[in-house]
């Protein structure tokens, strides 16, 4: 057994959790055999003591926002074969070890801490919430400048529709999305947005204390590119997938900060609402040479079988140039689309990952993410600019091709997407199969 798909957090004697910038939560996400999972927890029970064992089936998500906050409850998800897992300090080692030796695990690792990907505009002091990703904001500032005098912006007419939705083609489709189910995993979104109005089939919280209504601004964008209307309210048409279902997961708090437990129970309830899509424009950074979770790329595995394919944010780490940071985690896993930011000369944005990881963390693909015009809390709209703002619009692309392609399997929609994309003269490490273009 690859021994990767298990790992013990560092500790202090006291359980405090250190690591080198990585932040731990003390839980661990636990992966069965879906064939015997009963025999995990069973293992589990006895090695470790694990807490209390909730259950959850279905869409039937009921307090699982409260459970996940629970100290004294480690969280079942049925479906998916996977759970949270609240272990005692002094119980981690027998964890990892039982986990090691029970077949019926297939994997076990330390919960991390994941955060949205924006790139925080130029007159925004940085936060505390985004240590991995906030921007240098001269570097901002520098390239904006640049963009400007090389006469980049005003070539792209936005009267009608977006830069971003010209550059895809997605203003030249037929297809708008009809009949398929697009889940965004992030902040949340505004439930009263005007331009939302009878689109939003579910929206569930799993942020504990939080309602599903984003306080960031960042969910609403995403879902807004993903699946923003074909007229909006105001100004230019913005959505890629105008007439897809949208279902929107609250999984990151109103400070843009969440747990891989909270993305897990966003990622269960999708695929049972019958998701063909995951959008997920988050993630942590990860060191050059750093490995891809296991317990991600299985989970994207089985969401595959299930017919839903995830996208996720290649990360906003680089300065180019010279600096190139490795794609992030999840999207540096093998069975997650990753994707790469690219500017209005169709080149990659300064700040987007590249290929500097082996397997899994390689782009697999890009797409416009810099100053993307969508929607904002409030009934309103804002530019924002990141690999988040990239990763929705391959999400609107696969629920296009979705709908012209409607019994296909997950994986094949994966690959007519990269099929699809166009070359671009950029290195593959930058831009993967090239510009995302719509069917």
């Amino acid at each position: 057994m690859d021994r990767r798909a298990f790992g013990e957090q560092p500790s202090r004697p006291d359980g405090s959790v250190i690591g080198h910038g990585t932040e731990y939560t003390g839980r661990y996400v636990v992966l069965f055999d879906p064939s015997s999972q009963e025999s995990g927890i069973n293992a589990l029970r006895s090695a470790a003591d694990i807490a209390s064992v909730e259950r959850v089936r279905g869409t039937d998500v009921g307090n699982v926002a409260e459970l996940l906050e629970r100290p004294d409850v480690s969280v079942l998800f049925e479906d998916l074969a996977a759970a949270v897992v609240e272990v005692r300090p002094e119980q981690r080692h027998a964890l990892v070890t039982t986990a090691e030796a029970e077949p019926s695990i297939t994997a076990a690792e330390p919960e991390r801490m994941v955060h949205a990907l924006p790139i925080t505009a130029p007159q925004q002091a940085p936060t505390e919430f985004f240590p991995a990703f906030r921007s240098d904001e001269d570097v901002v500032a520098r390239h904006t400048k640049a963009e400007m005098a090389a006469g980049l912006g005003p070539a792209w007419s936005e009267d009608s529709w977006t830069w971003g939705l010209q550059a895809i083609r997605a203003n030249l489709s037929h297809l708008t999305g009809r009949g398929v189910k697009i889940a965004v995993l992030d902040t949340g979104v505004d439930t009263d947005h005007p331009d939302f109005a009878g689109r939003i089939e579910a929206a569930e919280s799993f942020v504990p204390g939080e309602t599903v209504e984003d306080g960031n601004g960042h969910g609403t964008h995403c879902i807004g590119t993903a699946a923003g209307p074909a007229n909006p309210r105001q100004g230019p048409r913005y959505g890629v997938a105008p007439e897809a279902q949208i279902l929107a997961a609250k999984v990151l708090s109103n400070a843009g900060s969440g747990q891989d437990g909270f993305i897990l129970a966003g990622i269960a309830w999708a695929v049972a609402r019958g998701a063909r899509v995951i959008s997920m424009s988050l993630g942590g950074q990860v060191r050059p040479g750093e490995l891809f979770p296991q317990t991600y790329e299985i989970l994207a595995k089985r969401a595959l079988e299930r017919g839903t394919v995830i996208v996720a944010a290649a990360g906003n780490d680089s300065r180019r140039p010279p600096q190139i940071e490795p794609v992030s985690r999840p999207a540096n896993c093998p069975s997650i689309l990753a994707v790469a930011a690219l500017d209005k000369a169709i080149a990659p944005a300064f700040f987007s990952n590249g290929a500097i990881n082996g397997q899994g963390g390689e782009v697999n693909i890009a797409a416009p993410g810099w100053q993307v015009h969508s929607a904002a809390p409030g009934g309103g709209y804002q530019p924002l600019s990141g690999t988040s703002m990239a990763t929705p619009h391959v999400a609107g692309v696969l629920a296009l091709l979705a709908q012209a392609n409607p019994h296909v399997s997950a994986a094949d929609l994966m690959a007519g997407l990269k099929a699809g994309a166009f070359p671009l003269t950029q290195p593959l490490r930058d831009v993967g199969a090239g510009l995302l273009q719509a069917p």
